[in-house]
């Protein structure tokens, strides 16, 4: 008997909020993945992680593989144990790296053969393999091998790769196995072409996953065009199982992809933008590079009750931010992750009380509104 399971509880329009239940516990959804790449999230503590409201975190095959290796993370007990986190985890196939190692790569229907970039060693990653690291990493929720379509793309190079990614969705499902407690996701392509995202939505649907991914996206497109895409394609997967926008993204595409159908969203930028300088608030993006921080005793976002805002002003963060040390990573990636926490229980909240609509004019006010200095 499969202990995953997915149960919608409220919808607005297309919106949904939900949960997502797995042996290792609960997502709510619509819900934000914190991204741990290499087995961390970068300047961060995994109970800090785990304090912002996070229920899962997602971690990377391609950059495991190579190092310290699946093999490796397995025999110290698992990548939750290895990396002290004890919540569920996503990996992802390890495909969408291997596609950007442009000269890098060999691409057939078996796989993909690559060198690494960290030493140039020799891998051959297929379906089936990438099934056997992520069993290894002990993943909650393992993503099928696909391959990212590039864009843009002809509609014959688009239709190519998408059926080749079915061919590989197959594959994965039939080495994947009767793994009860672990779920596999499925994930849908065809560029921006709307019946090649049909012909995909199908093919997932006969094979069977527990959940299905829009896959494709935030590869270049603009957000008009990945709006587009997300006018139909959710409404094309199962209504009964989640929908992972992967690689999502801004807090305007979220707030957009949840108002379209979509429960679960991954993106590096929380923790790049902390290690670059800026902050996300509700009054939108907040360069502490800017010199106009540096006699600014407010914190950050004057709403917000993460540790950085309720501790440290923001002429401090520009301190530390010039100076390079590292107290400015933690604390400006412990707010953005903050803050994409709380983007999510309020999405979640308005759509339970019937009040999306509203939710998301303030959003998008405030945010136009924008940072207002203070001077003197």
């Amino acid at each position: 008997m499969k202990n995953v399971s997915f149960k919608v509880h409220q919808t607005q329009g297309k919106a949904r909020t939900g949960v997502l239940h797995t042996p290792r516990g609960d997502i709510r959804t619509p819900a934000f993945m914190p991204v741990g790449t290499a087995a961390t999230v970068k300047a961060m503590m995994p109970e800090s992680v785990a304090a912002t409201g996070a229920d899962i975190l997602l971690g990377n095959t391609y950059h495991l593989m190579l190092r310290p290796t699946a093999e490796r993370i397995e025999r110290l007990g698992g990548l939750h144990k290895f990396m002290n986190w004890d919540k569920p985890i996503l990996t992802d196939s390890g495909g969408f790296q291997v596609m950007s190692l442009t000269g890098l790569r060999k691409l057939t229907e078996a796989g993909v053969k690559f060198k690494s970039h960290i030493d140039g060693s020799e891998h051959n990653l297929t379906p089936e393999r990438s099934m056997e690291i992520q069993r290894m990493l002990g993943s909650d929720i393992v993503m099928c091998f696909d391959e990212c379509t590039p864009y843009p793309a002809t509609e014959e190079v688009a239709t190519d790769s998408m059926r080749m990614s079915m061919r590989w969705a197959q594959r994965s499902k039939d080495a994947f196995g009767d793994r009860p407690d672990h779920a596999l996701f499925g994930i849908q392509q065809g560029s921006t072409i709307p019946h090649l995202r049909q012909e995909s939505a199908d093919a997932l649907k006969d094979i069977g996953f527990d959940g299905y991914a829009i896959g494709g996206l935030a590869v270049g497109e603009g957000q008009e065009a990945m709006f587009d895409v997300l006018d139909y394609a959710p409404g094309m997967l199962p209504e009964d199982k989640p929908r992972y926008l992967m690689g999502v993204g801004k807090p305007d595409d979220i707030v957009g992809a949840v108002q379209r159908g979509v429960d679960m969203f991954d993106c590096v930028l929380p923790s790049r933008s902390g290690r670059t300088g800026q902050a996300q608030t509700r009054m939108g993006a907040v360069n502490m590079r800017n010199a106009r921080h540096m006699d600014d005793p407010r914190p950050l976002d004057e709403e917000c009750a993460c540790p950085t805002c309720q501790n440290y002003s923001r002429a401090y963060l520009h301190h530390v931010h010039k100076a390079n040390e590292i107290i400015a990573s933690m604390l400006l990636t412990w707010h953005n992750l903050h803050y994409y926490q709380e983007l999510m229980q309020g999405l979640r909240a308005a759509i339970a009380s019937g009040t999306l609509d509203d939710f998301v004019a303030a959003f998008h006010t405030r945010r136009a509104i924008g940072d207002i200095p203070v001077y003197g």
